[in-house]
């Protein structure tokens, strides 16, 4: 009997420990199966979360370059320059102009070359405008044959969309484009005075700008941020609030005087024959023949009869010359002709004027002995026949 119990208990013991058992199993599966599930769950959100970090990061840069970036040249690069405006701040990033690779922004000694204003107040500036739809004109100032009017924004966005930035820009006086309608190019630079380190800090659009009847104004919408004018220790505002701002207006005139350069190779009339009688009573160092023209153009062919320099006295020297003095790529062929044979001795030049005329052909051509040799036909009855036949030359148009 008392062995029956301890059998019946052992056994309850058993499906006791066995249900046990059982239930560690099925917990121990169950997370097994929720780590995998958060596991995957993190690999997948990885990528979505390193994205979202990049970008809250590439924001705050661009935020922090667009705040900075007038204090880059100086080297002052405080870790907090001002308090930010409520406004200021609320402007979305893209509304702020990111400098392209056409603006420069960098400091300088030289004053403004064209118009320079300076305000005793800048805060008080800033109200005065709001009578006046938030923006301060010059007086016209002439430039370049022109009359411009410089006009600053001091206030936050204004105009529309300047966010938190003082906005510049210049205007050419429809006047003037009236009176000469034509386009305008000109190359713009802002600058605004920095008294702690006495420099003009300037932006520069590096391309002309382009003006007409159309579109009289052009400017900077994001020149630099306001709050600079709120600290003194900035520089930008000195002396109980005074600023200094100004613009260099440089006018590109449209070229006048200009040339069509063209390289002839189909000449009109391309051969001249000239005689010189009494050839060998000439006692000039040299002898020039009338102008004549080829291919449109006029040139005159010139003799050494006793040669010039380390000719003299050996060679006859013989050159083509432009009768205008133009420089230019000339190919040609000199001639000296066999009178008995109906043949001749030629050479060729080919290139830009030489020194010793500034035109085109050679000291020693041929010597004096063969020119007095009877038997090589080359002077009969004391006349000498030189020969040119122009094949190609340059030239320039001036218009």
């Amino acid at each position: 009997m008392l062995h029956t119990i301890l059998k019946k208990k052992k056994e309850k013991m058993f499906t006791e420990e066995k249900k046990k058992n059982k239930n560690y199993g099925s917990i121990f599966i169950y997370c097994f199966f929720c780590f995998v599930f958060v596991v995957e769950v993190a690999r997948f959100a990885k990528p979505y979360y390193k994205n979202l970090e990049n970008l809250v990061e590439e924001t705050e840069a661009l935020v922090v370059e667009e705040g900075f970036v007038g204090l880059e040249k100086s080297g002052i690069l405080p870790p907090c320059p001002f308090k930010r405006s409520r406004s200021a701040l609320s402007v979305p990033v893209r509304n702020h102009q990111k400098l392209s690779g056409a603006i420069r922004r960098e400091d300088r000694t030289r004053p403004p070359s064209s118009y320079c204003v300076k305000f005793t107040s800048f805060a008080t500036l800033q109200q005065l405008v709001k009578g006046n739809g938030d923006k301060w004109e010059s007086r016209p100032f002439s430039v370049g044959g022109y009359n411009w009017t410089l006009i600053i924004y001091p206030n936050e966005n204004k105009p529309q969309g300047s966010g938190g930035y003082v906005s510049m820009y210049v205007r050419i006086d429809n006047s003037t484009l009236i009176a000469n309608p034509r386009d305008v190019y000109a190359e713009i630079t802002f600058l605004t005075y920095k008294s702690t380190i006495d420099k003009y800090h300037f932006l520069q659009e590096t391309d002309a700008q382009r003006f007409h009847l159309f579109k009289q104004q052009w400017g900077q919408l994001n020149f630099l941020e306001i709050g600079y004018y709120r600290d003194p220790g900035q520089g930008f505002i000195f002396d109980g609030g005074q600023s200094v701002f100004g613009v260099d207006i440089l006018v590109s005139n449209p070229f006048e005087n200009w040339e069509v350069f063209s390289y002839e190779e189909n000449i009109l009339d391309p051969v001249f024959n000239w005689k010189l009688t009494k050839f060998s009573t000439r006692d000039l160092d040299s002898y020039s023949s009338d102008p004549f023209s080829s291919g449109g153009r006029n040139w005159v062919l010139k003799v050494y009869p006793n040669g010039v320099g380390p000719a003299t006295g050996n060679s006859l020297s013989l050159f083509l010359l432009s009768a205008s003095n133009e420089n230019g790529y000339v190919k040609a062929k000199l001639r000296v002709l066999d009178q008995i044979r109906s043949t001749h001795v030629e050479k060729q030049v080919e290139g830009w004027p030489n020194a010793t005329e500034r035109g085109w052909g050679f000291e020693k051509f041929l010597p004096l002995a063969d020119i007095k040799d009877a038997s090589k036909g080359f002077l009969v009855n004391d006349t000498l026949k030189v020969e040119v036949e122009i094949l190609s030359f340059s030239k320039s148009d001036s218009l």
